[in-house]
């Protein structure tokens, strides 16, 4: 059963991406990275890491991707919508995509036996991770959530330079 459900949630990670890629409404790419996402908790419950799941999906499918459909809502898509499909770049995209999976397949190669017997600890990550992130970690944690509340103000303030 847990084969199965690995097979499952690869394939629909991977149909996901191919919609992230193939779609030209970039809301539907976004909500197929959604999809993707969502399988990808999928694989880190296979492997008990029942923590990165809920993260996963908290943090990557909620929050960063409103994020992502909220500046996609404010960029002007019609004039993404009259250009054309290349196939030529689409050719060159495919290409530097199977040589970066050769090339990924050949490092996973040389580094899968030096970790093979390396035992897996069984402590509580969640304690620790939360301890280290509002202690040690603490101020890059508040800065990079300045940045973004920045970034956020500042797209919606270029997106606003057109009703002046």
């Amino acid at each position: 059963m847990e084969s199965l459900l690995f097979w499952f949630f690869t394939l629909g990670m991977l149909l996901g991406g191919i919609g992230v890629i193939a779609n030209r409404n970039p809301v539907a790419s976004a909500l197929s990275l959604v999809l993707s996402i969502c399988f990808l908790a999928g694989l880190y419950l296979l492997l008990n890491a029942f923590f990165l799941a809920a993260i996963q999906i908290i943090v990557y499918a909620g929050a960063v991707m409103v994020l992502f459909l909220f500046i996609i809502m404010l960029l002007d898509l019609r004039e993404e919508a009259k250009r054309p499909f290349r196939f030529g770049s689409f050719f060159v995209a495919s290409v530097v995509s199977v040589l970066f999976l050769v090339a990924l397949i050949r490092v996973t190669d040389s580094i899968k036996d030096r970790y093979a017997g390396i035992p897996v600890g069984n402590s509580d990550n969640i304690t620790a991770i939360g301890n280290l992130l509002f202690t040690r970690y603490l101020l890059p944690f508040e800065v990079t959530s300045i940045l973004l509340l920045v970034a956020m103000i500042g797209a919606i303030l270029l997106s606003k330079k057109e009703l002046k």
